[in-house]
């Protein structure tokens, strides 16, 4: 109950009317202003930052919480290995609780040990992953690991300490930016004017002018820990079902779900939930749908209930040839230099 309330006053608070955001004001100004500090300080190179010797593609976003970053970055790294090229993949491997970082990441690593994210990132590519709080480490650990000639990183807009040729932008197309607001009164990391610098926007729902709309694609449910066990949505044999989420704005999980028909009793958890066999007993025996995201962190458990929906998304023709133009002529620059 408290998680819901904490939730509801935060959403308030960045996506609606709360009075509480003026009070918070003095602090978000604070926050931006040392944000802009650090950022000049990374380009004015009194802070080291690592240029690697292969292109770097840098997929992020301005607010807090989920924006479908992950479904995008395995989507390019999926594209680039059709183009040709030798992607590898480096993320923060949030949550994880590794001793030493970063670490190399496989299909069957331990999402407790490297995050949750970080697994997925794995499973539906097949390529080297590598983890950690400094991307220019992780880099430097995927380089040395793998043969690889593109780095995807996951979640890096504001890593300045790593040089990027391409940086790819994530909104959420209903909440875009909020009030407008920095941290902690409104949800962005930077200020919305950091949108202009970068080379894509990619909007998850309806685009505005100049931007690529992406769209989630879901089609079957899979059983936890046996994902050759699955069924469509229509012929799924239950209607009634729990849906869990613990990712960073669990109402599209739920919308979705609402749309193909399921009647759902909702339970939201703070992003990155470390759940327990406890946390997933309703009382009534009734199927339990949960994230892909989630889905990993129970697959120990051996619950028949838990089900889980995998998403990809599908862009534009027109994403797909700008994105392959602009990696062109950073592989030409490289190449001329």
């Amino acid at each position: 109950m408290l998680n819901e309330s904490l939730r509801n006053f935060v959403d308030d608070l960045w996506y609606g009317r709360h009075p509480a955001r003026f009070a918070l004001l003095p602090l978000s100004w604070a926050y931006r202003g040392v944000m802009a500090l650090r950022r000049a300080a990374y380009r004015s190179r009194l802070l080291n930052v690592y240029r690697p010797p292969v292109p770097v593609i840098v997929v992020g976003n301005l607010t807090v919480g989920g924006t479908g970053k992950t479904p995008l970055v395995i989507w390019i790294a999926r594209k680039l290995v059709d183009c040709g090229f030798k992607p590898g993949i480096v993320a923060r491997g949030y949550r994880g609780r590794a001793t030493r970082w970063p670490q190399q990441v496989r299909a069957d690593s331990d999402p407790v040990v490297v995050g949750d994210e970080a697994l997925l990132l794995a499973r539906h590519t097949g390529l080297p992953v590598a983890v950690g709080p400094s991307r220019g480490e992780d880099v430097v650990a995927l380089l040395r690991h793998a043969d690889v000639d593109v780095v995807v990183c996951d979640d890096g807009l504001q890593h300045h300490a790593l040089a990027r040729d391409i940086e790819i932008a994530v909104l959420d197309g209903v909440r875009r930016y909020g009030n407008g607001a920095c941290l902690p009164a409104g949800p962005l990391r930077e200020p919305a004017a950091r949108i202009d610098e970068v080379d894509l926007v990619v909007t998850n729902g309806l685009a505005a002018r100049g931007e690529f709309a992406m769209r989630y694609l879901a089609t079957r449910v899979h059983r936890v820990g046996h994902a050759a066990d699955s069924h469509s949505f229509e012929g799924f044999p239950e209607r009634n079902v729990h849906a869990v989420a613990a990712i960073g704005n669990p109402d599209n999980f739920f919308a979705l779900l609402k749309r193909v028909g399921f009647r759902i009793t909702q339970h939201v958890f703070p992003d990155h939930h470390a759940f327990s066999p406890a946390d997933l007993d309703f009382g009534d025996g009734q199927p339990v749908i949960m994230t892909e995201k989630d889905a990993v962190k129970c697959e120990h458990f051996g619950d028949p209930r838990l089900w889980y929906v995998p998403i990809e998304v599908e862009l534009p023709e027109v994403f797909e040839r700008r994105f392959l133009t602009l990696l062109e002529e950073v592989c030409d620059g490289q190449e001329a230099a």
